[in-house]
């Protein structure tokens, strides 16, 4: 039979965001890790702010949001606030009624400098690592390292000369056409107008050059999870001084560092051994014992096993570019789309846990 429809509106409902989220959706099982980390943070929180003055949003809600746009590849901020507004599971993540009103858009950017101020991203994902850690779901002895370019928010077109005018290509209207056959343009000599720190980088021969930054992981190889991140300017020697950095921040002890072709140089290889890690870094040199390995760590099964494990980093990358909204960088200059990276790594082993625990359950 076929139903009615029912004009008459409710005069009034018992409910909450919470009754509309359903028990087994995974979202359940990255909320309370997320508010546990964010907890631990409160004393760093109220340095942050003044003890007078009118409420700001709290700083929770600007890192739950973030997270919220990487999970579910939102295309910005302005977008977010629109859909905070109807969207329960959101309202429900940021601990608000089903009748609060959604925050302005630009309560992020208001508050995004005294966020990078305080270095709140990388704290909340060391927390992040911390709970991973305390789990039992990282690997204490066993990491790999990559990069991958990020494009940047700025286009070819603003690529000009140093020192110049500044202003667009004359004639074409507000996209007007540009020639650069014959230039050579290169970062001593020209930079962006919209994004001066980005650089001009090609990531092999046959493909385009891109304006951008690298971006760097550290991750574990029990589970994948990663551990720390860096961005750094696109300069094609970055790889090797950011994974020395996120190496001396994260491993103690004895440990193997797994890493492609890029990283077999000497001076690299003898810094990590000083460090104590041993280096399981794929070889330029394919024939025995002339790379910068040699076969006294060739020859064993965990190099092996390492050079295998190292490959899922790529899929870290392509959850961040495909899912996280890393695909093209959405901000100008190289602290803010750092703190992005931050909390988009923290996003991705946010799912990487609540997958596992689930698969355990």
């Amino acid at each position: 039979m076929r139903g009615d429809t029912e004009h008459q509106a409710h005069i009034m409902l018992a409910v909450t965001p919470d009754d509309f989220v359903p028990a087994d959706h995974p979202i359940r099982r990255i909320k309370p890790i997320v508010d546990a980390a964010l907890r631990r943070l409160s004393p760093l929180f109220d340095t942050m702010y003044s003890k007078r003055g009118r409420p700001s949003i709290p700083p929770e809600h600007l890192l739950k949001a973030s997270l919220l746009i990487a999970l579910y590849s939102v295309r910005s901020e302005r977008q977010f606030c629109e859909q905070l507004r109807y969207n329960l599971l959101f309202k429900w993540f940021l601990d608000l009624n089903v009748s609060d009103e959604p925050f302005d858009a630009s309560t992020f950017s208001k508050n995004r400098e005294r966020l990078l101020e305080a270095d709140v991203s990388r704290a909340f994902l060391a927390e992040v690592v911390a709970e991973a850690r305390g789990r039992h779901l990282l690997s204490p002895d066993h990491f790999s390292v990559d990069g991958t370019l990020l494009e940047a928010w700025a286009s070819l077109k603003s690529y000009r000369p140093r020192g110049g005018s500044g202003e667009p290509p004359a004639g074409g209207g507000r996209n007007p056409e540009v020639d650069f056959r014959g230039q050579q343009r290169r970062s001593e000599t020209h930079a962006s107008v919209t994004d001066p720190r980005a650089r001009l980088y090609r990531k092999g021969r046959g493909q385009a050059a891109v304006l951008g930054y690298t971006g760097h992981l550290l991750t574990e190889n029990r589970h994948e999870l990663v551990v720390d991140v860096e961005l750094t300017e696109a300069t094609g020697y970055a790889e090797r001084e950011a994974a020395l950095r996120m190496v001396g921040r994260s491993t103690r002890g004895r440990a193997t560092l797994g890493a492609d072709r890029g990283y077999a140089a000497r001076g690299f290889v003898g810094e990590l051994r000083a460090l104590g890690v041993t280096p399981h870094v794929a070889n330029n040199d394919r024939r025995w014992g002339r790379g910068a390995v040699d076969g006294r760590t060739t020859r064993h099964r965990g190099y092996a096993l390492s050079q295998r494990r190292r490959k899922l980093t790529e899929e870290v990358f392509g959850w961040l570019k495909t899912v996280g909204g890393g695909r093209k960088l959405r901000y100008v200059g190289p602290d803010r789309n750092r703190s992005w990276l931050e909390l988009a790594a923290a996003a991705f082993d946010l799912v990487r846990m609540a997958r596992l625990e689930t698969a355990a359950a």
